[in-house]
């Protein structure tokens, strides 16, 4: 009878230990994923853990740029005028919005 009570409590304890194999290969693979994103040139979310869950970056951090990697087109940049165009747009639109709510 303790040879099956042994035996009972060694599978229990091989199957934690694949479940915290499992989990340590997830974050492996996640790492890894990000590191191949970071190497093609893509910008990588920030990884999010169940244990801490990341915090919404502030307005006043500064974004990374990635050099661009050879092949692929730069980012456009729009000039102030048309940012002043799309944001007066922008407004436009929510005003209408906001009208037709409150009708």
């Amino acid at each position: 009878m303790a040879k099956t009570t042994l035996l009972v409590d060694n599978i229990a304890l091989y199957q934690a230990a694949l479940e915290g194999l499992e989990l340590q290969k997830q974050r492996v693979e996640e790492q890894i994923r990000q590191v191949r994103e970071v190497l093609s040139g893509r910008r990588v979310a920030a990884p999010q853990s169940e244990a801490a869950p990341a915090a919404a970056p502030s307005k006043k951090e500064k974004k990374v740029k990635v050099a661009p990697v050879a092949g692929k087109k730069r980012k456009r940049t729009l000039s102030e005028e048309a940012r002043t165009r799309i944001a007066e747009a922008q407004k436009k639109r929510w005003e209408t919005f906001r009208a037709a709510q409150s009708k």
